[in-house]
């Protein structure tokens, strides 16, 4: 963005003051983060006011500031604009900002894989076109408004991630971002307390088409029939399914791994064979989607094929980690049972010639039926596949009074990471592999501390 203040307050309704004439090149809601020439925007919260941070704000750069109505003491001689709601002002911002981009929005979202998928779509179309895509957890009410206000105008794609916990969020943000493309990864259960059931995880994901022109088109995992369904009741809507099930206007098929990542085919819209340098079979399913975004915007199935096997995805997604001990498949970012279970039948399908471990974490916010959840994971996990499990979190013990009777000494559950990396290192061998998978705020990761 590059606009002078005068313009930003006409986008606002408000005076520019004497200072209309001044340059913003960005916005930005953290002192930390701020970059010369940006907007900083402050909010007034229960425990911190961001007002007492203008200041330092323009010592660090800032062309200027908002300042809420009624909010005490207000710089003197500085760029302000006075606004009602800061979160509304940012928002109409970058409404506005946007509605000049001609940049190809894509939107994505599901309730699991939309960061892998947006680092797959990205990595691909990074190739041949000048991109953005959402940065770290900025898939929000106050990040998505943030990333479209960091795209230049010369940007060709932008790849947006959508997240939700509540109706109406999605929604919220498709009508900002007006995406040409969207994509639904999967329903699984995360949000199930918010939510209420998967049928209603299905309506707040389909929110993502309200912002979508009529030639838009969505792309949706056909394997999932709540999808299939919600896409049938929409008339004239462009979908195309994809995922493993013959129906499938693309389906993944022979999936084959090796230490250099994942190999697989495709048949229906592309045809061939790809290569991803990251691990699992729900990963290829991700890569579905750019494939078909990919071909929609020009490449050709070489284009593709070479582009996505340059593609880095983001850390703690089925992320490799050699150690003086083990190896660990880091997919600790997040979990929930549908994301659990891939991550468990891939390893148990993968051979590596390697004895294989479980470090699985609690999986938060499933709700009434969480502890079955837990329990209900018990049929993934067999004695002939892996050599031990190490179980952390209150919900996990249920896990381990199911494994309990099959593998004896060889499970193990606690609280405390602590414990979980000292059973480790008692019986996790040099050369041996170790998958590391649960919710965020379990941190499982902090397993891997005793090995480097």
């Amino acid at each position: 963005m590059k606009k002078t203040l005068q313009e930003i307050a006409e986008w606002l309704n408000v005076d520019a003051g004497p200072f209309a004439n001044i340059v913003v090149t960005g916005a930005s809601i953290n002192t930390r983060t701020l970059e010369v020439g940006d907007l900083f925007i402050p909010f007034r919260g229960e425990q911190v006011n961001g007002h007492q941070y203008v200041e330092q704000a323009f010592e660090n750069g800032a062309s200027a500031a908002l300042w809420l109505e009624g909010e005490p003491n207000p710089p003197q001689n500085r760029p302000i604009l006075f606004v009602k709601n800061s979160a509304e002002a940012l928002q109409r911002i970058a409404s506005c900002y946007r509605s000049e981009l001609r940049a190809t929005f894509i939107g994505i979202t599901g309730s699991n894989g939309k960061t892998s998928t947006k680092d797959l779509v990205a990595g691909l179309l990074s190739t041949k076109f000048k991109i953005i895509k959402t940065q770290g957890n900025f898939n929000n009410e106050l990040g998505l408004p943030l990333t479209i206000l960091a795209i230049e105008p010369d940007t060709e794609v932008a790849v947006l991630e959508m997240g939700m916990s509540s109706f109406g969020e999605i929604e919220f943000l498709s009508t900002l971002a007006k995406p040409q493309f969207t994509v639904i990864t999967n329903i699984g259960e995360a949000h199930l307390q918010d939510l209420g059931s998967r049928e209603g995880i299905t309506k707040a994901k389909m929110e993502i088409i309200t912002g979508m022109p009529e030639d838009g088109k969505l792309f949706f995992d056909g394997d999932e029939p709540l999808l299939r369904q919600a896409v049938a009741e929409i008339p004239n809507i462009k979908a195309v399914p994809y995922g493993k099930e013959e129906a499938n206007e693309l389906c993944l098929k022979n999936t084959s791994f090796t230490a250099e990542g994942t190999t697989f085919t495709v048949e229906g819209l592309v045809e061939g064979e790809f290569m991803l340098r990251v691990l699992g079979e729900h990963q290829a399913k991700n890569a579905l989607a750019a494939i078909l975004i990919g071909k929609e915007l020009g490449l050709s199935t070489d284009e593709i094929q070479s582009g996505l096997k340059t593609v880095q995805l983001t850390d703690m997604r089925m992320q490799v980690i050699e150690t003086k001990g083990p190896t660990f498949i880091n997919d600790a970012y997040n979990a929930a049972p549908t994301s659990m279970r891939a991550a468990i039948q891939f390893l148990t399908a993968a051979d590596f010639g390697k004895a294989k471990w479980l470090v699985l974490g609690d999986m938060l916010e499933l709700g009434d039926e969480e502890l079955a959840y837990h329990r209900d994971l018990a049929g993934d996990i067999s004695v002939d596949s892996f050599q031990g499990v190490a179980l952390l979190g209150s919900r996990m013990k249920e896990l381990y009074t199911a494994l309990k009777p099959t593998f004896g000494e060889q499970v193990y559950w606690s609280e405390e990471m602590k414990d979980i990396q000292n059973f480790l290192k008692q019986h996790v061998s040099e050369g041996q592999l170790v998958l590391l998978k649960g919710s965020r705020g379990m941190k499982v990761e902090r397993a891997i501390e005793p090995f480097i």
